[in-house]
């Protein structure tokens, strides 16, 4: 086993929930060693031709790699790990925190070619196609951003890709929104965490809103400017916005899964052209948290 290599305990928990077939009658390369030149190449950064060889060829392991980013696949198995992890009491939904992190793209990332998906008499894109690409020019230059929301184990239980420049509030409600997690038992996916905590860039009053319409408690600190308005407007403005130290602390958690997650070069430098592959592999690295946790 090479270093980074899956090892036998994490095999165990990952090879139940891997596709069986290819398709068409189709028969698939031997899964742990492509799987290993997956996860080496987000950890090193290199490009995909350099792969070793001990890994079998290079497009091999692109290709699987694209095609399970695209139809769903990575996704379905980080579901699948978060519900063994709930059904064994491993999710800590007393506090769910959210933030964004930005990823500075390569200039390979750049120059994706621009059509609209599934347009007739053109073939399919993917179900992840989108015509931003998650790329914008921000004060980091080229740049994509990941909004992040973490249970209190510091895994990531939802993520979004966004163009770099993109605000923090606008997608705390998409994010939150996309936290399902399957119940083995059957019923309904968790969706609702106990406690959500964010920083100042999230206070608004349509997220808080949303937040007390799912019954779900919030440590969300109030700007100067949002507390200077609320006090002119007198008892219109409505009460003061509850805070709790003690909780807050607990941001941390947060970026601590962020930089978790940054630790793969190819994460913290975006190398891929489509958002649908680079959604793949910021997948594959939760997927090595939730595997290691």
């Amino acid at each position: 086993m090479g270093r980074g290599d899956l090892s036998d305990e994490e095999w165990a928990r990952l090879e139940p929930h891997l596709p069986k077939n290819a398709g068409r009658g189709g028969r698939w390369k031997d899964h742990r060693v492509v799987i290993n030149g997956i996860l080496f190449r987000p950890r090193t950064g290199i490009p995909w031709r350099d792969l070793p060889l001990r890994f079998g060829a290079w497009k091999t392991i692109h290709d699987r790699h694209r095609r399970w980013s695209a139809d769903g696949t990575w996704e379905k198995i980080f579901r699948a790990l978060q519900a063994r992890a709930d059904t064994e009491g491993r999710i800590d939904w007393s506090l769910v925190s959210v933030d964004s992190t930005v990823c500075r793209a390569h200039q390979h990332a750049a120059g994706a070619r621009k059509c609209a998906p599934n347009v007739p008499g053109r073939r399919r894109q993917p179900v992840r196609h989108r015509l931003d690409e998650a790329l914008g020019r921000s004060r980091g230059g080229f740049t994509t951003k990941i909004h992040l929301a973490s249970e209190g184990g510091r895994r990531p239980l939802a993520f979004v890709l966004t163009p770099g420049q993109w605000g923090d509030a606008p997608q705390m409600i998409p994010v939150l929104d996309l936290i399902r997690v399957p119940r083995l038992g059957g019923g309904h996916p968790r969706t609702r965490p106990d406690r959500l905590c964010a920083d100042r860039a999230y206070s608004s009053r349509r997220n808080r809103r949303y937040l007390r319409r799912r019954q779900i408690k919030h440590t969300i600190p109030e700007p100067a400017n949002q507390q200077a308005n609320r006090q002119r407007r007198g008892s219109a403005g409505g009460r003061p916005t509850g805070f709790a130290d003690t909780i807050y602390k607990r941001r941390n958690e947060v970026e601590r899964t962020i930089s978790a997650l940054k630790g793969l070069r190819a994460v913290a430098t975006r190398f891929d052209k489509r958002a649908y592959v680079f959604h793949g592999t910021v997948t594959v690295a939760a997927v090595r948290l939730w595997l290691r946790s």
